[in-house]
């Protein structure tokens, strides 16, 4: 049986590292092509410039159009290449980053990530994410490789809505349960190749960051402030959350994400907050004891993570509706089918009903 272990060729992470962008970067190229919303190019660009500066080095800046599409894709694609660069950069949050993945690959490009906030584990995977026009999932798109360099700068980051980094926690909340449950069936990771030893432990290893240090971090970054806690943080959501998924695999709580895409109502729900509550209906699915089902609720509640069907933005339970969800999570190719004994629709939307409910007698405690 042959194992693989894969991650990004550089992670850069501390407070003001973008004003050493140049040295980690210039053995890629020299004409750099970055994409990214306009908050995050603001936050960036200054840095970014200081660190070029008397260099051969030029950088063109393109504003993303908000959605990881395959048309956002085909247009940037197109002008990367009237640009004639020979790098491409993508700054931002999850989607901006997977559209900069997608058009490095097309174009055979190097890739450098630079993430402004820590909301996903976006930044160190080899996938990308790819919705509709209207914002449903549509597809993973899966990479030979990861990105080439990735630079988090933690000041930045710190001073991000506190909901973005929240939302990280509860995307890297996932990451050690799921790729149990890769381990249990002998599943393949996200590369498609059987699971390693480090994998897991990253994995297992960002579980214990995020509980031990993500309360501390969000109290700091609620300030604009960063401490120990949020490195460790910022390296746990970022690079171990991305690392560890990708050497380990996803289960129920990512499809679970993806099922969730279908309604409208949770169309202002972060990634990373549905994550966490798939991860308690994951837990139930898995008959997990009550006390480490305790334990991840009593994390969310600390963190302001969701625990019931309301607080992703399902304010009433319509039963149609969340089989449509249930049926989604459980298409063919989903993630969740490497649970053990697999999963029906009909038995995640009753462990949809179980987890709201468990999850409201929880927080009237």
């Amino acid at each position: 049986m042959i194992r693989v272990m894969r991650a990004p060729s550089r992670y850069v992470q501390g407070k003001d590292a973008l004003l050493d962008l140049k040295r980690h970067v210039e053995s890629l190229g020299n004409t750099f092509y970055a994409i990214g919303s306009k908050s995050a190019l603001k936050s960036t660009k200054a840095a970014i410039e200081k660190s070029f500066e008397g260099s051969d080095m030029s950088i063109t800046f393109e504003l993303f159009n908000g959605q990881c599409s395959m048309a956002e894709v085909n247009r940037v694609r197109d002008l990367i290449r009237k640009s004639n660069s020979n790098v491409i950069v993508g700054i931002g949050g999850g989607r901006a980053l997977d559209t900069a993945k997608v058009a490095a690959h097309y174009e055979k490009l190097p890739l450098v990530i630079i993430p402004t906030v820590a909301a996903t584990d976006a930044p160190c995977t080899a996938l990308s994410v790819i919705y509709t026009e209207q914002g449903e999932f549509d597809q993973y798109l899966f990479y030979p490789k990861n990105p080439d360099v990735v630079v988090v700068d933690t000041g930045i980051i710190a001073k991000a809505p506190v909901r973005f980094f929240v939302a990280g926690l509860g995307d890297a909340l996932g990451t050690f349960f799921e790729g149990r449950a890769c381990l249990r069936t002998e599943s393949l990771d996200l590369d498609g190749e059987h699971i390693t030893q480090s994998g897991y432990c990253l994995a297992e290893l960002c579980y214990k960051t995020i509980v031990a240090d993500g309360y501390k971090a969000k109290l700091a970054i609620e300030k604009g402030v960063v401490v120990p806690a949020v490195e460790k943080a910022i390296e746990a959501t970022t690079y171990l959350s991305g690392v560890g998924a990708s050497g380990a695999g996803l289960a129920a709580a990512h499809s679970i994400y993806n099922g969730f895409t279908v309604l409208e109502e949770c169309e202002g729900t972060m990634h990373g907050e549905i994550v966490a509550f798939g991860t308690l209906v994951q837990l139930l699915l898995e008959d997990s004891p009550i006390e480490e089902i305790k334990e991840v609720m009593d994390f969310c509640l600390s963190v302001g993570l969701p625990i019931t069907l309301e607080d992703i933005g399902v304010k009433q339970v319509d039963p149609e509706k969340l089989m449509k969800v249930a049926k989604a999570a459980c298409a063919p190719g989903e993630s969740i089918h490497n649970m053990v004994g697999d999963v029906t629709p009909e038995e995640l939307y009753d462990a949809f009903i179980v987890a709201d409910n468990m999850g409201s007698q929880y927080k009237r405690q």
